[in-house]
């Protein structure tokens, strides 16, 4: 009875700070509300935008840092991606607790400072530059579950919140080149450490702006103890999870550095593991108040997060490794590279425009499987295409195709998991599929890494350095493949079935959604 009434205040006060956000929305005028819109979705962008930042740029950093090893070089990405996607479930619940808009702000501020001490690196080592971007990506992780929270609260269920979902989603790619193309720039013509220093400037701009443009969400309830505080936060289940998958992912990251012969590698992977089981019992019989609510997720969510897991995966071995392609392989340029991924930009935003349509008269089930394909028919071009052929046959293929997985992966995984729980674990429901998205860049970037060590013999003359890429990419395929037929099961397991809530359209194109709820929520909403 208290975990009802627990739940029921909860929904409560959530439902309250949506009415609160959409009553100071309705009156904002155009420009306003577009400026709110930019700043929102500058999150996706920016998230993307310093992964691209060390794509491009990759080998002149390592000069400049005093670094070739591709396993160290493959930490200035995987690092990154490591803390984006371990924290951002907590920061959501940090979110939840303390205002969106909060959060969101400090966000911007953190990745600001962060962004600033990687440029500072410089003047130090490796060492300083992995752990600040490691520490950047805590930015990230406060901005993204929070943008998301700011967008699904202010807009009712409708077209134009599909479409405004569609925009955030399609900046990924946008991001990501444009990162790319000015971080490659700025390494070539000027000194790569401006990179960060630019990107400071930008967040700490975003941020002020989202102070003066950004409606006031909540604030943490007042009369909180430090243990409430401890129980709201679910501070042990995030101690266990975060500790036990950056753990994890360490030793998968470490091992094409060291190799898998040295001890340590296999006690951190180990520990992690034991780490993430306890997390997972702790949350399920111990934890109050769960940072994963896994009662509420059914067999359809695993599924659904698997497929964002290997395609994800796929995708961010697909990236890095065409860079490497580009540049040690065909000898091109940072900036020549970055300019050859810029056609990515215009099919991330045409395929996150057709997905926003599709969304309306598709189930997700097929979305995803038509982005599973994209991840796979992309990595195939890239592993398949000759070393001297022109850009304009396969590759640029592969750039075209791989943007049509991501940005119909994320929205679809999006509506799964929002349908799938309930509307107090929205926000949580956003976060999950966030996690999985960034989580596995990071851990596929290690097993591909490992796959590279072991079949480039050595990687000291380009044939060997060819067979070492082409070894990722099948990697790569592999896991697209996976994905697919996760996504094929999905399909064949829902088809036939009778949805779990009704879908009805108003007059004005608005989604009415009537979904099951307990007696206890009813009569407290009444």
């Amino acid at each position: 009875m208290a975990d009802t009434d627990r739940d029921s205040d909860d929904l409560v006060r959530q439902i309250t700070n949506v009415e609160s956000i959409r009553s100071q929305v309705q009156y904002f005028s155009r420009i306003h509300e577009v400026v709110f819109v930019s700043v929102v979705c500058m999150a996706q962008f920016m998230t993307q935008a310093a992964l691209g930042a060390c794509l491009a740029p990759l080998h002149i950093i390592g000069d400049g840092l005093n670094v070739s090893n591709p396993g160290i070089l493959s930490w200035l990405i995987a690092g990154y991606s490591l803390t984006v996607g371990t924290f951002i479930l907590f920061f959501g619940r940090c979110g939840d607790l303390f205002g969106y808009r909060s959060m969101f702000i400090i966000g911007f501020f953190w990745f600001a400072l962060w962004s600033l001490i990687a440029g500072l690196s410089v003047y130090s080592n490796y060492m300083l530059f992995i752990f600040a971007r490691t520490l950047q990506g805590l930015g990230p992780a406060m901005l993204f579950p929070n943008a998301l929270a700011l967008l699904g609260s202010t807009y009712p269920p409708g077209n134009k919140k599909r479409m405004v979902f569609a925009l955030f989603g399609g900046l990924a790619p946008a991001g990501a080149v444009l990162g790319a193309v000015f971080a490659a720039w700025l390494s070539e013509r000027a000194w790569w450490p401006w990179t960060f220093w630019c990107m400071a400037i930008y967040c700490l701009i975003l941020a002020v702006v989202g102070i003066f443009v950004i409606p006031f969400t909540h604030s943490a309830p007042k009369g909180l103890s430090f243990n409430d505080l401890l129980v709201e936060l679910d501070v042990i289940g995030a101690t266990l999870g975060v500790t036990g998958l950056v753990l994890v992912n360490i030793a998968w990251n470490q091992a094409p550095v060291v190799g898998w012969s040295v001890a340590y590698v296999y006690v951190l992977l180990i520990v992690g593991a034991l780490l993430l089981a306890g997390f997972i019992f702790y949350e399920m019989r111990v934890a109050p108040k769960p940072l994963i609510p896994f009662h509420a997720l059914n067999l359809d969510v695993s599924f659904i997060l698997g497929c964002m897991a290997c395609g994800w995966a796929s995708f961010g071995i697909w990236v890095f490794y065409l860079f490497q392609f580009f540049e040690n392989i065909r000898g091109q340029t940072p900036l020549a590279s970055a300019a050859q991924i810029v056609p990515a930009s215009l099919s991330g935003l045409a395929a996150a425009g057709v997905t926003g349509l599709l969304m309306s008269k598709l189930r997700p089930g097929w979305i995803m499987l038509f982005a599973m394909l994209g991840f796979t028919i992309g990595n195939v071009f890239f592993a398949i295409a000759p070393v001297h052929q022109t850009y304009w046959a396969l590759t640029f293929v592969s750039v075209v195709v791989m943007p049509w997985g991501m940005d119909m992966s994320f929205p679809a995984a999006t509506v799964v998991l929002s349908d799938a729980v309930p509307r107090r674990h929205q926000g949580v429901a956003a976060s999950l599929v966030t996690t999985v998205v960034n989580y596995s860049i990071s851990i596929g970037l290690g097993f591909a890494g490992t796959v590279e060590v072991h079949v480039n013999n050595g990687g000291k003359t380009l044939p060997d350095l060819l067979k070492g890429y082409r070894g990722s990419a099948y990697m790569g395929i592999g896991f697209g493949s996976l994905g697919i037929a996760l996504s094929l099961v999905f399909l064949l397991k829902s088809a036939g079935r009778s949805h779990d809530h009704a879908v009805e359209m108003t007059p004005q194109g608005e989604v009415k959604e009537a979904r099951d709820e307990t007696d206890s929520t009813r009569s407290t909403l009444a």
